[in-house]
């Protein structure tokens, strides 16, 4: 199932130098307005990114896995809507 269509911006880091990823994240996601999301793709689950997310951001965040591995980790990272609740929950 192709899932793309319904996000605004969709980052694969699998090939992205470590370093850049979190910046890259972080930049693309301050981008999006109320109700829009972003996809991000990973080899390996992106827990600690979550917990930046948690500890770093001024606003309420969605956090949903699509696919969770082995081999691919995929996760709809979005900002709520204007009478959407947040389900940080990972």
């Amino acid at each position: 199932m192709n899932q793309t269509k319904t996000f605004k911006t969709t980052i694969d880091v699998r090939n992205i130098v470590p370093r850049e990823r979190h910046p890259l994240i972080f930049s693309s996601f301050e981008q999006l307005a109320a109700g829009e999301a972003l996809l991000l793709i990973n080899d390996h689950d992106p827990k600690p990114l979550f917990y930046q997310f948690q500890a770093e951001l001024k606003a309420p965040f969605n956090w949903v896995y699509l696919e969770s591995g082995p081999e691919v980790w995929q996760v709809r990272i979005g900002k709520p809507g204007v009478t959407e609740t947040t389900g940080n929950d990972a």
